[in-house]
């Protein structure tokens, strides 16, 4: 088999290679999240305690706020004080770099890991490892099927789809023709608040 050198036949390379961690099918169909709310602040320290998950990862864009917005959504500062409150572990995982993610991140007083090239799962391990949490206490929370809940499903933590804050600008080509693609597979249930 020959492999091409550069960054994008790495990609492809480890993911391949997490896909075979598992099982190629099961992990390449496994696009339905565990549970699934409207918007992230509709998740509850109570709903998560219950379901023994001790830590959040959080995607940034659409997750707790829109694209390249460096103020958080309307809600979201209060109810990362709620998780804190409650004892919730919380870190962000972003594809960003640093330069977006830290003067996001850094005034919410959150961790981060940059670059963690979702969906595979370095990422994830990273996060949990920083929160000293298992993956069976953990939960990542996104809004995007291929990159945030398969990054969950391959690092094998809870995974929780929120609703995209809104869509994204025909700049973002690449995330909108993931938001054709994932369209059929998007949950139809939501838990409600």
């Amino acid at each position: 088999m020959l492999i091409k050198a550069g960054c994008g036949s790495l990609f492809h390379l480890y993911f391949f290679m997490e896909l075979n961690d598992l099982g190629f099918k099961e992990k390449l169909t496994k696009t339905e999240p565990d549970f699934a709310f409207r918007r992230t602040i509709d998740i509850t320290p109570e709903f998560l305690k219950k379901h023994g998950i001790k830590g959040l990862i959080l995607d940034v864009d659409n997750t707790l706020t829109t694209h390249d917005n460096p103020v958080p959504a309307e809600g979201i500062r209060e109810w990362l004080d709620n998780m804190k409150n409650n004892g919730i572990k919380l870190i962000i995982v972003s594809n960003n770099h640093p330069d977006r993610v830290r003067p996001f991140a850094e005034p919410l007083g959150l961790d981060f890991v940059c670059d963690s090239g979702k969906p595979l799962k370095k990422g994830y391990i990273q996060a949990m490892t920083k929160m000293g949490l298992t993956n069976k206490e953990t939960a990542a929370v996104g809004d995007q099927l291929f990159t945030d809940i398969w990054g969950a499903v391959f690092a094998g933590v809870t995974a929780i789809y929120v609703k995209p804050m809104e869509l994204e600008g025909k700049h973002k080509r690449f995330i909108r023709f993931k938001r054709v693609m994932e369209k059929p597979f998007l949950p139809k249930r939501f838990i409600k608040p």
